[in-house]
């Protein structure tokens, strides 16, 4: 699962924020996002579009002139489908203090072939124990997902 990890930083500039100096969430969200879909692409090589992302709760403001990380990783595919972890940090460049996390959440992506309809995807390569639970985490949420879906069709 290693392969399609990515990890991107930025600085947050004075017209990604609000008047008080805190980052808009819809700049937060497209950073993710971004970072989701090149998650997913790298595993399936295939166009993939967003198609739910879990509840974003910011743990931490994120301010003007702080370094913002997103870190994505795969953590389970269906068929067509792949959920993708992605992780902001925010880091106060002008401390000595670690980054902190400032929010998570779930992206879950669907690989299209040319014709926009759903491909099937490689299956994950689990190496390791925490690989392999967060998988199961995420073949639950899949599941639970899937029920909500049948209830409202």
């Amino acid at each position: 699962m290693a392969y399609s990890q990515t990890i991107m930083s930025q600085i947050v500039l004075p017209e990604q924020a609000n008047p008080a100096g805190n980052i808009h969430g819809g700049e937060i969200i497209k950073m993710m996002d971004n970072a989701a879909y090149v998650v997913a692409r790298k595993h399936c090589r295939t166009n993939v579009v967003t198609a739910r992302v879990d509840e974003l709760e910011f743990y931490q403001p994120i301010f003007v002139g702080q370094l913002v990380t997103c870190k994505g990783q795969l953590v389970f595919v269906g068929r067509s489908s792949m959920e993708v972890l992605v992780q902001i940090e925010v880091e106060d460049l002008s401390s000595d203090q670690p980054p902190v996390v400032a929010l998570k959440a779930f992206f879950t992506m669907v690989a299209l072939d040319e014709n926009c309809r759903p491909v099937e995807v490689p299956r994950l390569i689990l190496e390791t124990e925490q690989e392999k639970m967060a998988f199961e985490e995420g073949e639950k949420r899949y599941q639970l997902y899937k029920r909500k879906r049948q209830k409202k069709a």
